[in-house]
């Protein structure tokens, strides 16, 4: 199958994969994209997923869905679509373009938000992550607390590896830059970073990434490391802390990032 991510409104990114005839999108925010590559390409689409309720990921689903008759997926929190589409819970499967993937609900930057983990029995599957897992980062907290997005990161790590991120949003540079500042030493944040640089100056993505990318570089994925924790504890008020609460690690991570 190929994948594409899509560049679309500011920065944004709709997925879309397709087998040579059939294509699934992913958070389709703007319809126009889309066309053109199902122009361009002769390809049927058949199945729309979408991993929250933010206009940003949903603006297109309804001219795609009623012009195409595709299948629209999300959330069972969604707020209603003007298109017929199916509410998921977490643990549900998805079938699309003769492969399983399933969901999972990682509350946090919306209390509806899910992802899409698969084909699950491929060797470098593919999460499609919306708002909650960037390039070096993570989603604000909209109606999620710590808690939950510290719960729901955790839960994504804990997939494989090679497991390709796709992110929504086009925000490594910036999350790198962060992460650079928190750890200066790490050696893979400042390769990433230059890589990253350089990919932007030619316009070309920075994404899909992997999750063994992110757990070396990602600071929201590495609040357990004693640097990250070191750089957090002033905003903690506190000089030392032997065990530190996490959860008060990556709020403190959080507000920081917000602040930089």
């Amino acid at each position: 199958m190929t994948l594409i991510p899509l560049p679309a409104l500011r920065d944004n990114y709709i997925w879309l994969l397709h087998d040579q005839g059939h294509a699934l999108v992913v958070d389709p925010g703007d319809a126009g994209p889309v066309w053109d590559v199902l122009r361009h390409d002769s390809l049927v689409l058949s199945t729309i997923l979408v991993t929250h309720h933010h206009t940003d990921h949903t603006g297109g689903v309804a001219d795609l869905q009623q012009a195409t008759g595709a299948a629209v997926y999300g959330p069972a929190g969604l707020p209603p679509l003007p298109c017929p589409w199916i509410g998921l819970h977490d643990s549900d499967i998805v079938q699309a373009l003769g492969h399983r993937f399933a969901v999972m609900h990682i509350p946090g930057h919306t209390a509806d938000h899910i992802a899409y983990f698969g084909p699950c029995d491929d060797d470098e599957p593919l999460l499609f992550c919306g708002d909650t897992l960037f390039g070096a980062g993570c989603g604000r907290l909209f109606e999620g607390t710590p808690a939950q997005m510290l719960a729901s990161l955790t839960r994504l790590a804990a997939l494989p590896d090679a497991t390709r991120v796709c992110s929504a949003h086009e925000y490594t540079v910036d999350g790198l830059r962060f992460a650079h500042w928190l750890e200066p030493e790490n050696a893979y944040v400042a390769d990433r970073l230059a890589w990253a640089l350089a990919r932007r100056a030619s316009h070309l993505p920075t994404l899909p990434s992997t999750l063994g990318l992110e757990k070396s570089t990602n600071p929201f994925l590495r609040t357990h490391q004693p640097a990250v924790v070191s750089a957090v504890l002033p905003a903690m008020q506190l000089r030392c802390a032997a065990n530190p609460d996490p959860v008060s690690v990556f709020a403190a991570l959080r507000t920081l990032k917000d602040q930089f």
